[in-house]
């Protein structure tokens, strides 16, 4: 090859780079709250296990407002949502208004807001309101209404904010477009809204489950046009779509108070259901080896492992490969690392490992030191396991067959929030703040 035809061939992989760049992933992406497979898992990041409120914290940025979606990571830029009360209110009906969990007294004005910052130096790279609006039901004590996390794939961030609608920016900021009309939901008592969308391929999946008609869409991730759209005999779930590949077919696989199902990715059509589930399921499926596993732990207690290449209703079958009925997963999600599965006792700090093709004990029902309620889920990174209460501590584990407890730190303030983890960072949202934390 002479210097002509290295030159052009250099210029072609520059321009291939350029070109194909800002739709892939890093390594070390983290572009949905429950990381890049769903299962709550960094093959890459190894993040500190020690921290407090001023070790180890690279930087904090004070955030106006609420939210309580975790924040999401790509390349150089972090994204977070909050909502915003401009002050401003109208009278809740008496039907949401002064009932204990519930939001009291007045609903005011409020702007719905994604932040983008700088991963490196914590500083603001832009800002936008999405939309600014007087939400129509209130929200239980511990909610807001930006809980739902946003989600990348690199060439486009998305913005969730329920009722509020879905918002589809470029990683700059401009606002490509929006999604208004899917109507208001009603959630079971006014405990407020908070499922996520999830990104794969060329789509963007939507989970609508309330007290009215419940339904999941499929979207086109580049137009928001609608491609299908699912009903659903579920009320109010507040649980996010997986989507799973398994033999080369896509599914997306949604828990629910009476089934939790699969449904074919391309058509929408529903492939496998089984009920078993507890009442106003939140926790998300995981799924690993051609298994799926999708619990809850509101007034009851299951979680089952399914064969993700399941028919019709496997209820009592062959295709549930194993069940539990005690100590299963609330509002956090289980993780799902090497193998094995962990998951809170409902929202407490007690915490079970579960081998995830037996379904046989590591060690079940351990109290965790430090850690009384949980909304945030588990994560795994760098051979450790994250475990994070609403306290605002954080308990690490080593990654393993035993309960082995590394270390215990705090931010100081709430976390609600799913951390996430990338290269040698760890990402917290808290109730006032988004911390980066480095050695």
């Amino acid at each position: 090859m002479d210097f002509r035809q290295q030159l052009r061939s250099c210029l072609s992989l520059v321009v291939f780079f350029v070109c194909v760049g800002p739709a892939e992933s890093w390594a070390d992406d983290w572009g949905h709250w429950r990381g890049p497979k769903g299962n709550g898992v960094s093959t890459e990041a190894t993040p500190p296990t020690e921290w407090s409120e001023t070790k180890n914290v690279k930087w904090k940025v004070a955030i106006e407002g609420r939210g309580s979606g975790s924040p999401v990571v790509w390349g150089e830029r972090v994204f977070v949502v909050t909502a915003v009360s401009t002050g401003s209110s109208s009278r809740e009906s008496d039907e949401f208004s002064g009932r204990r969990g519930r939001g009291s007294g007045a609903l005011t004005r409020t702007d719905f807001q994604i932040l983008c910052f700088d991963r490196d130096t914590g500083k603001k790279i832009w800002q936008q309101t999405a939309v600014t609006a007087t939400p129509h039901q209130g929200v239980h004590s511990t909610n807001n209404f930006a809980s739902a996390s946003p989600c990348t794939d690199g060439q486009h961030v998305y913005a969730f904010f329920g009722s509020r609608g879905l918002y589809c920016y470029t990683m700059d900021g401009q606002l490509v477009w929006k999604r208004d009309d899917f109507g208001k939901m009603q959630t079971r008592n006014a405990f407020g809204e908070g499922s996520s969308p999830t990104i794969s391929g060329s789509k963007i999946i939507v989970p609508w489950d309330h007290d009215g008609p419940s339904a999941l869409y499929a979207l086109d991730k580049l137009t928001g046009k609608t491609l299908w759209k699912t009903n659903r005999d579920e009320p109010t779930n507040w649980s996010t779509p997986l989507i799973v590949e398994n033999d080369g077919q896509k599914q997306i696989v949604m828990n629910g108070q009476n089934y939790a199902r699969g449904y074919d990715f391309e058509t929408g059509e529903e492939l496998w259901r089984c009920g078993g589930q507890t009442q106003r399921p939140c926790a998300s499926a995981v799924y690993h080896d051609g298994m799926i596993y999708v619990g809850s732990g509101f007034r009851g207690s299951f979680l089952g492992a399914f064969r993700a290449d399941s028919e019709g209703d496997i209820s009592e079958t062959a295709d549930v490969v194993w069940s539990v009925s005690r100590d299963t997963p609330d509002i956090a999600s289980p993780l799902l690392s090497e193998g094995r599965i962990y998951f809170h006792k409902g929202k407490s700090g007690v915490l079970s490992c579960l081998d995830a093709k037996t379904g046989e004990p590591y060690f079940s029902a351990t109290r965790v030191p430090g850690l009384t309620s949980i909304y945030a889920s588990p994560i795994a990174a760098g051979g450790y396991v994250f475990l994070t209460g609403r306290s605002g501590r954080t308990v690490v584990l080593k990654d393993g067959e035993d309960f082995e407890v590394v270390a215990s730190n705090s931010v100081g303030e709430t976390v609600d929030a799913t951390p996430a983890p990338v290269g040698k960072q760890l990402f917290i949202r808290g109730e006032r703040h988004l911390f980066c934390i480095e050695e």
